[in-house]
């Protein structure tokens, strides 16, 4: 019977330590889970930011501001457009259209019908 006794002495030490281990174990996880959830929470704060500064920049204002003081770029014009065709041939640029004359153009004489037959 003592070796009974010893034996389930020792399965109930076992069966403690055991525990104790998970226990621990166990800790360690959630306190890593808590970790990680705290880096992901600032991840995301970090990813927002970044999504309204981007935001920020791309504004249409900025971009053109941008690029006509780094780039010297300028707006298009007909003037200045140049058109390319796939083989590589430039077709020429508009040419401003000059005014109309501004006399008066003497009116057409009415066209009769034995006129139009001829």
């Amino acid at each position: 019977m003592a070796r009974l006794n010893i034996l389930l002495l020792l399965a109930v030490i076992a069966t403690a330590l055991y525990l104790v281990h998970t226990q621990y174990m166990s800790r360690q996880l959630y306190t890593e889970l808590d970790r990680v959830q705290q880096e992901a929470r600032r991840l995301e704060t970090d990813r927002d930011r970044l999504q309204v500064e981007k935001r920020a920049q791309a504004t249409p204002l900025r971009v053109e501001k941008l690029a006509k003081e780094q780039l010297q770029m300028r707006t298009t014009s007909p003037a200045i457009t140049q058109y390319v065709r796939p083989d590589g041939t430039v077709i020429p640029a508009v040419a401003p259209v000059a005014p109309a004359p501004t006399t008066p153009k003497p009116a057409a004489k009415p066209v009769t019908a034995a006129r139009a037959a001829r």
